[in-house]
C-alpha cells in the first residue's frame, strides 16, 4: 500500500497536475487518473508506489558505494537540485548538461583539471602578479566554469545513476545514460515516455513545490543508504579483525605445542643403570 502521508505531501506539492490532454503520451495512460478543465490529473496513489521503489533503488546504489548525479536545468528545478543534491553530497547539474558528459568522460574531466588549477592558482595568490586584466579574464572564466562544471568537479568516475527531471529537457542526458548502461530515475509528466526511464516517477515536473519534494525524497534515500554504507564497514573490519585474531591465536598455539612437544622428541631418553650412585 502507498504510504498515505506521501500521497497528501504530493497532493498538497501539486504533483497529480498533469499537461493538456493534447499534450500526452499514450505510454502515460496507466498513470492518469482522470481528466479536468482539459488537464490530465496524474493518479498520486501510484506515484507514491513508485516514489518509494525508486527511493529503494537509490539507496541500494548508494549503500553499494556508488554516486548519484542529480539532473535538472529547467528553472523550476534548478534550485532544488543543487540545494538537496549538495545536502546529501552527490553531484548535480542545474545550468547546461555539457554533451560528452558520460560518453566522452576523460574529455571533461581534463577541463575539470583546468578549473582545479585555476582556483589553485587563486588560493594560492599566483594570479597577483599578473595585470588587473588578466586577472579579471582569469576570474571570469573560472566563474564561467564554476556554473558549468561545479557541481561535479569531484567527480572522478561515472556515477552508478542519474536522477533526472524532466526528460523531454534532459534528452542528451538521458541518451547517454542509455548509452553507457546507468540505470535512471525520472520525474515523468503526462507528456513524457516512461518507458524509456528505468525507475519512472509520475508527476508534475513544473510545479516547484512538486519537484522540490522529489528531490528531497531522492536526497533522503541517499542518506539513508549512506548511513546503511558506514554501519556495515565497521562489522566488516570487526569480524575481519575477530577472525584475524582466531587464526593468529590458533597458529600460537599450534605452534607453542609444537615448541613443547619438541624437546620431547628431540630428547635422547635416560637409561638408569646400577653403577649410577
Amino acid at each position: 500500500m502507498p504510504d498515505t502521508a506521501t500521497i497528501k505531501q504530493l497532493l498538497e506539492a501539486g504533483a497529480h497536475f498533469g499537461h493538456q490532454t493534447g499534450r500526452w503520451h499514450p505510454r502515460m495512460k496507466n498513470y492518469i487518473f482522470t481528466k479536468r478543465n482539459g488537464i490530465h490529473i496524474i493518479d498520486l496513489e501510484k506515484t507514491a508506489v513508485m516514489l518509494a521503489k525508486a527511493c529503494k533503488f537509490i539507496r541500494e546504489t548508494v549503500g553499494a558505494g556508488e554516486t548519484i548525479l542529480f539532473v535538472g536545468t529547467k528553472k523550476q528545478a534548478q534550485e532544488s537540485v543543487e540545494e538537496e543534491a549538495k545536502r546529501c553530497g552527490m553531484y548535480f547539474v542545474n545550468q547546461r548538461w555539457l554533451g560528452g558528459m558520460l560518453t566522452n568522460f576523460a574529455t571533461i574531466q581534463s577541463r575539470v583539471d583546468q578549473l582545479v588549477r585555476l582556483e589553485d592558482q587563486q588560493a594560492r595568490g599566483e594570479l597577483a602578479r599578473l595585470s588587473k586584466k588578466e586577472v579579471g579574464k582569469i576570474t571570469e572564466k573560472i566563474a564561467h566554469l564554476n556554473r558549468q562544471m561545479g557541481g561535479f568537479k569531484e567527480m572522478t568516475r561515472l556515477p552508478g545513476a542519474l536522477f533526472i527531471i524532466d526528460p523531454i529537457k534532459e534528452k542528451i542526458a538521458l541518451a547517454e545514460a542509455k548509452r553507457m548502461s546507468i540505470p535512471v530515475v525520472g520525474i515523468v509528466d503526462t507528456n513524457c515516455n516512461p518507458d524509456e526511464i528505468d525507475h519512472p516517477i509520475p508527476a508534475n515536473d513544473d510545479a516547484i513545490r512538486a519537484v522540490k519534494l522529489i528531490c528531497q525524497k531522492m536526497a533522503d534515500a541517499v542518506l539513508e543508504g549512506k548511513a546503511g554504507l558506514a554501519a556495515a564497514v565497521p562489522t566488516e573490519i570487526i569480524e575481519s579483525k575477530t577472525a584475524g585474531e582466531a587464526e593468529a591465536a590458533a597458529s600460537g598455539a599450534g605452534a607453542g605445542a609444537s615448541a613443547k612437544a619438541a624437546p620431547a622428541a628431540g630428547a635422547e631418553p635416560h637409561i638408569f643403570t646400577p653403577d649410577e650412585g
